[in-house]
């Protein structure tokens, strides 16, 4: 019996962050995603494991155990990630620059990611607290302490894009294009961006997401919606990778927080956050993600260990 395939007429671009020989590049395919019997897909599907610029103080316990002894420093924990889980990426949670929480000045969270990305060699994200106006600062900042690193740096709204953009083109860095889980916004996103003098080579599209069981499935449908806009249509705003920023949605939901005792249906604590990471992160790859933003060393070891076998299917 002879498969029926889709022709298709789009292709992603290709996007390289990080420097050297440890630069990742990503995007590049020519069909929906591990479609491999459809087209190409040149460059696997990556991972970057998180870090946090300050110790983390509502993680439940399953989360924080890999972590525990280097939490208070981002630079040892960058390292751990790589040395000890293979991590091929780092992100950089500035979590702490929130205004509705520690408010940690600009000056002072740029010079995190600086000695961050001094210290690893593998690429580096950075990613702010989501407040436009503190982001603003705070990323562009970074975007001229590290310059010639070739981060990612995210994420990036239509209130902020311009401040944000300018540090890009200027220092040369990737931004993540942030979007409320809609494909027309998403769009129009890139529309600016590319109207401001951003490179197609320097986009990333995070689509933004929720965990398991919180909205999935709409993101989901958005992402659907974006690739195939992109590989059927010849829509060249939406021919981007995708980031996902995922392992925060999942972690902070009652279900990976629930203790054995309060809730003992549910089993292992510890088991269960893994799992939904895990389940999270390959609805999300099925959906077209490039590259996925994880916490637990186990979801990401699941996870790699499914890319390999579907690459080789």
């Amino acid at each position: 019996m002879e498969i029926p395939k889709i022709k298709y007429t789009g292709k992603i671009k290709e996007v390289t962050v990080g420097l050297g020989n440890r630069a990742v590049a990503v995007g590049g395919e020519t069909m929906y995603p591990f479609h491999l019997f459809e087209g190409e897909m040149p460059h696997p599907p990556r991972i970057a494991m998180e870090v946090y610029d300050d110790a983390p103080e509502d993680w439940p316990e399953a989360a924080l155990a890999p972590f525990r002894d280097v939490v208070s420093d981002p630079v040892a924990w960058a390292q751990k990630c790589i040395k000890e889980y293979g991590a091929e990426m780092i992100c950089l949670q500035l979590a702490s620059t929130d205004p509705n929480g520690k408010n940690r000045s600009s000056e002072e969270a740029a010079g995190i990611a600086k000695r961050v990305a001094d210290a690893i060699e593998v690429p580096l994200i950075v990613w702010g607290c989501a407040n436009d106006e503190k982001d603003a600062d705070t990323l562009r900042r970074v975007a001229e302490i590290c310059t010639g690193k070739n981060l990612v740096i995210g994420p990036v709204g239509e209130k902020n894009y311009k401040q944000i953009g300018a540090g890009a083109i200027a220092y040369k860095h990737t931004l993540a294009a942030s979007s409320p889980i809609d494909v027309n916004l998403a769009k129009q996103l890139n529309v600016l961006l590319g109207n401001l003098g951003v490179p197609d080579g320097q986009i990333l599209v995070d689509p933004t997401t929720g965990g398991l069981g919180y909205g999935i499935e709409y993101t989901y449908s958005v992402m659907e919606r974006d690739r195939m806009a992109a590989l059927t249509q010849q829509d060249e705003r939406l021919q981007f990778p995708l980031i996902c920023n995922m392992a925060k949605e999942v972690w902070k939901t009652k279900e990976a927080k629930l203790s054995r005792e309060e809730e003992p249906k549910l089993g292992d604590p510890a088991k269960r956050g893994i799992l939904m990471e895990a389940a999270t992160a390959m609805v999300l790859l099925m959906a077209g993600a490039n590259i996925l933003i994880m916490r637990h060393p186990e979801a990401v070891k699941l996870v790699k260990g499914v890319i390999q076998d579907l690459l080789k299917a």
